[in-house]
């Protein structure tokens, strides 16, 4: 649970940071497109692979502790 609990809270902070630099771009135009357009595709593959990466870590450790409680063999 403490690695979902850190997913989220990791990818909420990345999530409102690029929500402030996308109102800036759109205001102001802080960079090139060419260059806001690959921080976009890489903000969003770092938000997805945190995800997949803290689902994994869930499913391990909670498969481990029903192993321990002898819920399954």
């Amino acid at each position: 649970m403490k690695a979902m609990k850190l997913a989220g809270i990791t990818t909420s902070v990345i999530l409102f940071i690029y929500t402030i630099l996308l109102i800036g771009q759109l205001w102001g135009s802080w960079m090139t497109w060419g260059n806001f357009i690959k921080l976009t595709i890489t903000l969003g593959a770092v938000v997805i692979a945190i995800g997949i990466i803290a689902l994994i870590w869930r499913e391990l450790i909670e498969e481990k502790e029903l192993k321990k409680d002898n819920f399954i063999d």
